[in-house]
């Protein structure tokens, strides 16, 4: 059984369909949920599917005494970042070389790099006038948003669509294909 852990900032609907998709699988499941932010609402549903969690504060993310043995202990096979905010310091990427997954909410390397998240980038799809976006899966490294390509899904987008609306076209994506990119990974993993 192969351990995924899920580093998350925000709401987590994209850990808990994550949690959903192993949860009685054979291959793998996710055994913590790292979060940044003691108030994320990403924790309680972790910790209703039965997920341990952990809170880290931004020194605690950048002390290499503090996450090796974290991580370590959970015997991670595939570490997933799922709307996790902070910069992932050097030594972890190191330590988890194509072994740390970043989703990101465009089709890179459109809108990405560091500020690019979330709100933002869909506001910035909006003003470009794009015509499709889209989420892109890719191996975390040192360079912000920077990772060889895993995947990446496509939606089309209309004159009309807000910025709101390229977000939720977006998201539904993420909801659909998250999960069987990691499984898939997962699968080709020596």
């Amino acid at each position: 059984m192969k351990n995924i852990v899920i580093f998350a900032s925000g709401s987590g609907t994209n850990c808990e369909n994550i949690i959903r998709h192993f949860q009685g699988s054979q291959l793998a499941r996710v055994s913590l949920v790292v979060s940044n932010k003691a108030d994320a609402p990403v924790l309680a549903r972790a910790q209703r599917l039965g997920v341990e969690t952990a809170i880290i504060s931004k020194a605690q993310l950048n002390d290499p005494g503090v996450m090796l043995p974290l991580l370590r202990k959970q015997e991670a096979s595939l570490i997933v970042l799922a709307g996790f905010l902070p910069i992932v310091p050097d030594f972890l990427i190191e330590a988890y070389p194509q072994r740390m997954v970043n989703i990101h909410p465009s089709l890179l390397p459109k809108y990405g790099g560091k500020g690019m998240w979330g709100h933002h980038v869909h506001e910035a799809v909006k003003a470009a006038g794009e015509k499709e976006t889209g989420m892109t899966v890719h191996w975390v490294t040192p360079v912000c948003d920077g990772g060889q390509i895993i995947a990446q899904f496509r939606t089309a987008l209309s004159p009309a669509d807000t910025a709101d609306d390229i977000a939720a076209k977006e998201h539904e994506l993420e909801m659909q294909h998250f999960p069987q990119v990691i499984e898939q990974l997962l699968i080709s993993q020596p």
